[in-house]
């Protein structure tokens, strides 16, 4: 991966900069995201908000309901409307939506949740660690990317 790495809305109007690379990165199948996305999942590159830099323009915070019930709060451009991440419980950490970096190869899912939801049509790699719903990080994440996530909801003085 080649970070720091930028990003944009369909417009240009947002422009933004993952500074590092992903802790992690989600591929969601749920009904809430194909919804929201109208695509069959969204890839979200999970990053800490501090390490995410607005290089233009201020995106619009809208808040939509989430399956948790603690909403989702999703940045979006004011202009054409796309969504370039997200917030849910935890502000300190953003949910890049990998699609709009300029060079989205650059953030391969992995993890594929809420499969149980997925449209059967999408076939996933064998290889691929997937969840008919959530997951325990704790399995999955490497140790650097589970320091670095403590580290971003850890109360600050």
């Amino acid at each position: 991966m080649s970070f720091p790495a930028d990003g944009r809305c369909d417009c240009a109007a947002i422009r933004y900069r993952m500074h590092v690379a992903p802790m992690f990165v989600h591929c969601c199948h749920c009904r809430w995201c194909q919804r929201e996305t109208g695509s069959a999942f969204v890839l979200n590159a999970l990053v800490e908000a501090d390490q995410l830099e607005v290089l233009a323009g201020s995106p619009e915070v809208v808040t939509t309901p989430s399956q948790s019930g603690r909403g989702q709060h999703i940045a979006r451009c004011p202009t054409c409307k796309i969504a370039v991440w997200s917030s849910y419980s935890v502000p300190t950490i953003r949910f890049v939506r990998v699609g709009t970096l300029d060079n989205p190869d650059l953030a391969p899912p992995d993890v594929h949740i809420f499969t149980a939801s997925k449209q059967p049509w999408v076939l996933l790699p064998p290889a691929a660690p997937v969840f008919a719903e959530y997951y325990d990080p704790s399995t999955l994440w490497p140790a650097a990317s589970l320091a670095r996530r403590a580290a971003a909801v850890a109360p600050r003085a």
